[in-house]
């Protein structure tokens, strides 16, 4: 896989202004990124600005401690899809899953069917530093069984970040239909190579351009 057509370029900063907006999209389409994630309020900006260029726009939902009720995740899917979002990243309920509740499966697959009601992908965000290994293969198997498309390893807000061991424990707890994307804290192209040969379909990064001078 080249790593360009792998690469999320990401700013989900709280600061974030129209004008990285604006070159967030130059940039992804100067490199051929698979597309750009960027906060709820900016979707319908970038989809615009996104015109032809076949850069997909990726978002998030119950971003990023993911207590929000279901309802309300369902209405911030629907409303970034109206803006133009391709893909939304929800994270999972952690409180939910660590009290042995089965919610917990009902609200991914609740959210999965309003995206795919819409054509769209939706991810999951497990939060993997915070997991133990049992738990990230019991979480995979539970977005897996949600219809999930992707389970994500983290939000990047909560320390740790994407590694090794556990996305080769993430792909063989999903079959290969579900995809996974790494994120947190990928800074370099030979970590984000490393995490792809372990398995990993997307990188989620911040560091996208700094990744492809390094190659050149």
């Amino acid at each position: 896989m080249e790593l360009a057509q792998a690469i999320e370029h990401t700013r989900l900063k709280p600061d974030l202004k129209d004008k990285e907006i604006d070159k967030l999209l130059r940039e992804a389409i100067e490199y051929g990124f698979h597309g750009i994630c960027v906060p709820p309020f900016w979707v319908k900006r970038a989809h615009r600005e996104a015109g032809n260029s076949g850069i997909k726009i990726i978002t998030v939902a119950g971003f990023p401690l993911g207590y929000s009720l279901t309802e309300t995740r369902i209405e911030e899917i629907n409303r970034v899809i109206d803006h133009g979002a391709d893909e939304v990243d929800i994270v999972w309920n952690l409180s939910a899953f660590r009290s042995d509740m089965p919610w917990c499966k009902i609200d991914i697959a609740r959210c999965v069917q309003t995206a795919h009601s819409k054509q769209r992908i939706l991810k999951v965000i497990l939060e993997t530093s915070l997991l133990s290994d049992d738990e990230i293969t019991d979480g995979c198997k539970i977005c897996a069984d949600a219809g999930a498309d992707f389970v994500k390893t983290s939000t990047g807000f909560l320390g740790g970040g994407a590694e090794e061991k556990q996305i080769k424990l993430m792909r063989e707890a999903l079959p290969a239909s579900v995809g996974i994307k790494a994120s947190g804290g990928i800074k370099t192209a030979a970590q984000a190579m490393t995490l792809i040969r372990a398995g990993a379909d997307r990188i989620g990064t911040s560091s996208a351009v700094e990744m492809m001078k390094e190659i050149k």
